[in-house]
C-alpha cells in the first residue's frame, strides 16, 4: 500500500510530503495519523528543520469529503466536531509546539483546513499557480483547525473577516500582497527554494530559532509584562548556550559561525 504521507531526510531537514494526489491530499483518518506521526519524529535532535509539502498538483484540499457523502446524502450531518478535534487540531498543535522551524512548500491550491496547515507554519512558499480556498462559509461552515485564529494574526480583524465571510479563492500573488506567505515562486521552483531555505535555517542557532518561534505565536495573547519576563527567561536560556559562545567567537575571529543547535 502506498504511504499516504512519505517522510524523508536531507542531513538536518526533515521533508514530509503529503501523498494522496488522487483526491489533492486531502485528509482522511489514516494521512492525518500518518502526518502527526512524522511531526512527533520531527521532535528528535537530528531534525533541525522542517518542510511541509504536497505530491501532484495539491498542497492540501483540507477534509476527503467522499468519507462523508453517504451521511451527506441520507441528509445526516456528519459529526464535524468530532474530526476536527481527532484529526486536525493535534496536527495543528504540533507544529506550532515543534522547537524548530517548520516551512510550507504550497505547491498547489490549499483549500480548507489545507489552508489552516499552511498558515500553522512558520514560513510558507508558495507555487505562483497555487491558491488559498476558504470556502466554508460556501458550504455555509466556519473556518476551523486554527483557520480563524491564524487568519487575523497574518491579516488582522478586518481582512480576516473579509476573507472568511467571502469565501473567496485566494491568488498566489495575492496572499503575497496580503502577508499570507513570504515567497512566491516559479512551480517548477518551489521544491528547491524551499529545500535550500530550509537547509540554510538547519545550520543557524536552531536552539534559538525554537525560542523565537514560541515568543512570537505567543505574544499577540500575552500581557506585556509577562511576555517581557518570557523574553528574559529565554534570553537566559540562550545566553548560556554553545550557540552563542560559537556566535560571539566566530564574530570576533570574523569566521562563519558552526551552529551546533545546543
Amino acid at each position: 500500500m502506498t504511504s499516504t504521507v512519505v517522510v524523508e531526510h536531507r542531513d538536518a531537514v526533515q521533508f514530509i510530503t503529503l501523498n494522496r494526489p488522487e483526491v489533492f491530499n486531502a485528509f482522511n483518518d489514516e494521512m492525518g495519523a500518518a502526518l502527526l506521526a512524522a511531526l512527533g519524529e520531527a521532535d528528535d535532535a537530528s531534525v533541525r528543520a522542517v518542510v511541509i509539502t504536497g505530491t501532484g498538483k495539491a498542497f492540501c484540499a483540507g477534509e476527503d469529503l467522499r468519507a462523508l457523502s453517504a451521511d451527506y446524502a441520507a441528509g445526516k450531518a456528519p459529526d464535524l466536531a468530532d474530526i476536527i478535534r481527532r484529526r486536525y487540531n493535534p496536527v495543528i498543535l504540533a507544529i506550532q509546539s515543534l522547537p524548530k522551524p517548520v516551512v510550507a512548500a504550497v505547491n498547489g491550491v490549499a483549500a480548507g483546513a489545507g489552508v489552516s496547515l499552511a498558515l500553522a507554519c512558520d514560513y510558507r512558499i508558495m507555487s505562483e499557480h497555487a491558491s488559498l480556498v476558504l470556502a466554508f462559509s460556501k458550504v455555509g461552515l466556519v473556518p476551523d483547525s486554527g483557520g480563524t485564529w491564524l487568519l487575523p494574526k497574518y491579516l488582522g480583524v478586518g481582512r480576516a473577516l473579509e476573507l472568511a465571510l467571502s469565501g473567496d479563492v485566494v491568488t498566489a500573488q495575492r496572499a503575497l500582497e496580503l502577508g499570507l506567505v513570504n515567497q512566491v515562486v516559479a512551480s517548477e521552483k518551489i521544491a528547491g527554494t524551499a529545500g535550500d531555505f530550509a537547509t540554510n535555517l538547519a545550520t543557524g542557532p536552531t536552539l534559538a530559532y525554537g525560542m523565537i518561534k514560541r515568543l512570537v505565536w505567543d505574544a499577540a495573547s500575552a500581557q506585556l509584562a509577562n511576555h517581557l519576563e518570557s523574553e528574559a527567561q529565554a534570553q537566559s536560556r540562550a545566553g548560556s548556550s554553545a550557540d552563542h559562545l560559537e556566535g560571539v567567537n566566530a564574530f570576533l575571529e570574523k569566521r562563519p559561525p558552526g551552529f551546533k543547535g545546543a
